[in-house]
């Protein structure tokens, strides 16, 4: 699994002018089964997205695909760990 991480480098007006386009690149890879949770970082200077990947090149290259990402919108960190457990209730929770 992968956190990716985004810091946002540009004012939040450059950033809502992108958000439909992120959602939209979000889900799209919601839909292939490549993310499993993602939103806003508190304070809103950026986001997290949990995603599952075959490997850190897969991820990259998605990473691509982000609006945020093409426009320099967002700087973007990715850290890949071995998810070994999880909450049974995790809908319950993240709801």
């Amino acid at each position: 699994m992968f956190v990716i991480e985004l810091t946002y480098k540009a004012d939040l007006t450059e950033i809502d002018a992108h958000m439909s386009a992120h959602v939209a690149f979000l889900n799209k890879h919601y839909a292939a089964g490549h993310f499993v949770v993602s939103g806003r970082k508190i304070p809103r200077d950026g986001g997290i997205i949990l995603a599952i990947g075959k490997d850190r090149a897969e991820i990259e290259a998605m990473v691509q695909e982000d609006p945020f990402h093409q426009h320099h919108l967002a700087e973007f960190r990715i850290i890949e760990f071995r998810a070994s457990q999880r909450a049974r209730d995790l809908p319950k929770r993240i709801a």
